[in-house]
């Protein structure tokens, strides 16, 4: 988005007249701002604030929704799928090009776990955080409603795996949200609710250095969370986790967050990939060896030319992939120019991490900060990333109002199955009521409290 935001405002004149055309295939009408998924969980930001409707910043752009399937730079085409393709690729369309900019970003990294696919929860898309929020939640509502206590353990028992940033920022906002919200529960106190981080390595948060990594692990685990360095998740099955230091959790939520692997796209074409998958770039972002192919952000393997290290890369980072969508825009106008391209060098600024409302921990050009200033750091670094003034406004908005009134408690999980009401009226069977998202609950009834399905969240 922010590469075709650039030419956009640099190829203006020529868009108009019909010299130059900027074609944007994206599998969803918006871009999102993932740093604010773990608040939009939380109920801080509203979801429609978390993206950037593309139709309306590249006003100028051909958008495409679809999913390139594959790339043919030899003949500089794209095969791409849209909602009109057939489901046996009939009506797929192929997209000729000058040049092709490839930024599909990345995608979860999933292990062979036993039950991990019938199970566990992924936390990459708008989706998936609004899905888990209505999912805890209702996860409260049957504690509150079951006499069963084993069903009422497994539904207060909250797993995470992975201690980055996703996991730690999730884990952290929900446990916020889910604390402030147990005190309308006649039933479930605070110390009620169990939360386990999961994490393989001896740290968390390793991005914001060892310290406040330290610190980070001391904060989360004097609010009485469960995080388990040096473990790993070896098993799902039957709504249990097992740990690898034999620990086992009956638990109704499991959320997966162990890292991010390149999107299936790059295996789709004729470009030069590194071994861990990603594209095999120049500092200037061309597709090392190729023309007229250029890449940035987590698919592309880039020389960072600020380390001491010899073939050390940049990190797949926000940080990194911003500055260098600006950086590609203007090195393809300065190809077609006949200019020499300039090489992408940004030295890391440093990272800043949530830990709810008003905690935090930060590493920032060489500075520690922990508590409330590290929190406010977060909130304002973000908000002058975040795209366009229209999405700064709202955030700020949303922020202040929050800050003067409650949170918002309410779980809109039948959201997510629009038609069960009336397919319900209609004489049809529909399998889950409004209401009953992840609770495994069944039309005309309450929650089963034997039924170990997994728990229906979308994305």
């Amino acid at each position: 988005m922010y590469t075709a935001l650039r030419l956009q405002r640099k190829l203006r004149q020529r868009l108009k007249s019909g010299e130059a055309e900027i074609v944007v295939v994206t599998p969803e009408p918006y871009m999102t701002y993932q740093p604010f998924l773990p608040e939009a969980a939380a109920g801080s930001i509203s979801p429609r604030h978390v993206v950037v409707p593309l139709r309306r910043v590249l006003k100028h752009c051909t958008i495409v929704i679809g999913e390139a399937e594959r790339i043919d730079h030899a003949k500089r085409t794209a095969t791409v799928t849209t909602l009109a393709t057939g489901e046996d690729g009939t009506g797929a369309v192929e997209i000729p090009y000058d040049e092709v900019v490839i930024a599909p970003g990345s995608v979860s990294r999933t292990l062979p776990v036993p039950g991990l696919a019938d199970f566990g929860i992924g936390f990459k898309t708008v989706e998936e955080a609004i899905g888990l929020r209505n999912h805890v939640i209702e996860q409260m509502d049957i504690a509150s409603a079951t006499r069963d206590p084993a069903i009422r353990d497994a539904a207060l028992t909250f797993v995470f795996v992975g201690g980055g940033y996703a996991g730690v920022e999730a884990l952290a906002e929900l446990e916020d949200m889910a604390r402030y919200t147990s005190r309308y529960y006649h039933n479930i106190k605070p110390t009620d609710l169990r939360w386990i981080l999961v994490e393989a390595t001896g740290r968390i948060l390793p991005e914001v250095g060892e310290a406040m990594g330290k610190y980070a692990v001391r904060e989360l685990r004097g609010r009485n969370i469960d995080v388990r360095l040096d473990t790993r998740l070896d098993s799902c099955e039957a709504r249990t986790a097992v740990l690898s230091d034999g620990s086992r959790f009956p638990t109704r939520t499991l959320v997966w967050t162990a890292g991010v692997k390149p999107a299936p796209l790059l295996a789709a074409t004729d470009l030069p990939l590194t071994e861990r998958g990603r594209l095999r770039c120049t500092a200037a972002l061309r597709v090392d060896g190729v023309e007229h192919a250029w890449a940035a952000g987590d698919a592309a393997a880039v020389p960072d030319l600020t380390s001491s290290e010899p073939g050390r890369e940049t990190a797949p980072n926000a940080q990194h992939a911003v500055r260098q969508a600006k950086v590609l825009a203007d090195n393809i106008l300065a190809t077609l120019a006949g200019r020499p391209a300039k090489d992408y060098r940004h030295s890391y600024a440093g990272s800043v991490a949530s830990l709810g409302l008003h905690k935090g921990v930060a590493h920032v050009y060489g500075r520690k900060l922990k508590g409330y200033p590290a929190w406010l750091m977060h909130r304002v670094y973000h908000l002058s990333r975040v795209p366009t003034f229209n999405r700064k406004a709202r955030v700020l908005a949303e922020w202040t109002l929050a800050g003067l009134f409650k949170r918002e408690i309410v779980s809109l999980g039948s959201l997510e199955h629009p038609r069960a009401e009336f397919a319900l009226a209609a004489g049809g069977h529909a399998h889950l009521r409004p209401g009953s998202e992840g609770n495994g609950a069944r039309p005309g009834g309450n929650p089963p409290e034997d039924d170990d399905g997994p728990p229906k969240t979308s994305g």
